[in-house]
């Protein structure tokens, strides 16, 4: 049920003709980089039907928990959805700051289906946990946001680092948070974004513990991947982020993990930097994926990786 302060939005309507929608066209042109050119349509050889299993389930209330290890080879996205009078400036904010939000789609107002990346899916219902938020107040939990879902609502999907995470494990280096079951752990930095309109917020990066040896080739597999983050923002010192070093044992989002003597902190940026903005920026309404809570969609992960030559391949050998 919708809390008091969400109550009065609601609804739905018509298909997106292309990877930006065309109210939003004119607004990309000549700006950053987006990367919805890269998923502009899905490859018809692969069986999209895991991704679309692991939806239901979450459609079901049968998965709540966060996506990390789940549909394994199928690209994760961050979620926001504001009204359409925020979004023009958003989709500028986002193609400005396309290290934490590495665009990937936008909905036609009142549309909640990602037709391009996920063409049975419901953005309403098929993230297992969404946060919610009017005016910038507190945020509100929800596993169902069709009740606030207005005919003026517009989707966005941002690259997640969860897309890459399965190249790591089958190269040798699985991400910790993996291994232990948890939700990757997530801090805000001193780092700003670069603001556009009302939208700036701090830059959130996402960590991940390794020796000092296996960083050069975590590096380059993850830089593969421009549109889930790429490559590593830095790594050692968290101080330099302006992360204390006591504070990795208490992230800002997700769960703490183990760091064995010798291990070295890795940061990615983080698409959570987009929730930064929008919290700053106080929309009249905000729905957005709670972190480590990702859409799962029906692209699979080498599509949104940059091409090598075999010999070039950082997850060879």
């Amino acid at each position: 049920m919708a809390g008091r302060g969400v109550r009065r939005w609601m609804a739905s309507s018509s298909m997106p003709p292309s990877p930006l929608p065309r109210f939003l066209e004119e607004q990309a042109r000549d700006v950053a980089v987006s990367f919805t050119d890269m998923v502009e349509s899905l490859d018809s050889s692969v069986d999209r039907s895991a991704a679309s299993a692991f939806r239901e389930r979450i459609r079901h209330g049968q998965h709540t928990g966060p996506t990390p290890g789940h549909a394994p080879g199928f690209v994760q996205a961050n979620f926001v959805a504001l009204p359409r009078s925020e979004a023009e400036d958003f989709l500028q904010f986002a193609l400005r700051n396309p290290r934490g939000c590495p665009l990937l789609a936008v909905t036609e107002p009142g549309n909640p289906c990602p037709t391009h990346v996920a063409p049975d899916a419901d953005l309403r219902t098929d993230i297992p946990k969404y946060w919610v938020r009017c005016q910038g107040q507190d945020v509100e939990e929800h596993t169902d946001i069709t009740s606030l879902w207005t005919d003026d609502m517009v989707g966005f999907l941002l690259g997640c680092s969860f897309s890459w995470e399965g190249h790591l494990e089958r190269a040798g280096h699985p991400p910790r948070q993996v291994t232990e079951g948890k939700n990757v752990p997530m801090f805000r930095t001193n780092i700003r974004n670069r603001p556009f309109g009302k939208f700036q917020g701090d830059f959130v990066v996402s960590m991940r513990p390794y020796p000092p040896e296996d960083i050069a080739r975590v590096a380059a597999i993850t830089a593969t991947y421009p549109a889930a983050h790429g490559a590593p923002v830095h790594w050692g010192n968290p101080e330099a982020l302006g992360i204390r070093t006591e504070q990795l044992d208490s992230p800002d989002w997700g769960d703490a993990v183990t760091m064995h003597p010798g291990e070295v902190p890795v940061f990615w940026a983080c698409g959570v930097t987009s929730q930064t903005a929008v919290l700053e920026a106080a929309p009249p309404l905000a729905i957005t994926h709670a972190p480590g809570h990702m859409f799962v969609t029906d692209v699979v992960d080498s599509q949104v990786q940059v091409s090598v030559s075999e010999d070039e391949d950082p997850g060879a050998g």
